[in-house]
């Protein structure tokens, strides 16, 4: 790749500049990016063309490498170390309790707070205290585009704000409560960061004593939510909509003991695979 080298902090003084190839993303290192050139300008210096990554699979939050499944060996470690150089590369075993709270090991650099930037939004967090999933992006986008502006919504398992922060900015008026204290002061902070302090009331404690009124929809982000189906029916207004989080082999029903009368299945969606043979299911609940 023919290119000039430019300052990080003269970037933007080259926007627009004839010589630079748009169609191109810069290569930046140590403070100095190298910046593509169109044909027919002089560069600077020719890079070699880099070889595609095939090691072995992680998502990045923030600035941290983040890697699931079995243990990383010191070779995949140094493979994502030579291709992302991330700040940190975290080996998360699972996630414990209620709180889903990350068994991690730190294979390289270190942990720490991050800002990861997503649908035009900003969550602040450290993945080695809180957990953080890549595979909801789908489901997220979804929830801003059924959100009708205005709408009450509960998020019952609030977290850091996965799904209050899009459903806010949709225009959603959110109810976000999260009985992790760490989680909780992310969300705090990610409610303020993206501005969006008139949109959200945020409580930290059991969603089931939190749950205040009738609600037009209901987000139920947690395996364990068919367990607290029924507090969750109590508070959504006639016509209204739960989302209902699970994981299985096969796609959730109903919990035994739901009435008909009170509820029906609506849309189920299968969104990512958690373990061998396990998946992570959507099923949205329609209240009569």
């Amino acid at each position: 790749m023919r290119v000039r080298q430019v300052p990080v902090p003269d970037l933007g003084h080259i926007d627009g500049k004839a010589w630079v190839d748009q169609q191109r993303r810069p290569y930046v290192s140590d403070g100095v990016a190298y910046v593509p050139v169109r044909d027919g300008y002089a560069c600077e210096q020719v890079l070699p063309r880099r070889a595609p990554y095939t090691g072995r699979g992680f998502y990045l939050v923030g600035t941290i490498a983040v890697l699931q499944g079995t243990e990383p060996t010191d070779a995949e470690t140094a493979a994502i170390q030579a291709w992302k150089n991330p700040s940190g590369i975290l080996w998360i075993r699972s996630y414990r309790g209620a709180e889903r709270i990350p068994d991690v090991r730190v294979m390289a650099g270190k942990s720490g707070e991050v800002c990861h930037r997503e649908l035009g939004i900003s969550y602040y967090l450290d993945p080695a205290q809180v957990m953080f999933s890549q595979g909801n992006r789908s489901e997220k986008i979804r929830m801003m585009q059924v959100t009708g502006e205005g709408e009450r919504v509960a998020d019952m398992f609030a977290g850091i704000g996965y799904f209050t922060l899009p459903v806010a900015r949709a225009g959603g008026r959110v109810h976000a409560m999260e009985k992790n204290p760490v989680a909780f002061r992310y969300l705090e902070k990610n409610i303020a960061a993206n501005r969006l302090e008139d949109r959200v009331t945020a409580g930290c404690g059991d969603c089931r004593d939190l749950l205040d009124g009738r609600y037009d929809r209901i987000i139920m982000g947690h395996f364990d939510a068919p367990l607290m189906l029924d507090h969750a029916i109590s508070h959504t207004r006639p016509g209204g909509t739960i989302h209902l989080h699970a994981a299985g082999a096969r796609p959730p029903l109903l919990p035994e003991g739901v009435p008909g009368s009170l509820c029906e299945a609506g849309t189920m969606r299968r969104i990512k695979k958690v373990a061998p043979h396990r998946w992570h299911y959507v099923l949205d609940v329609r209240v009569r």
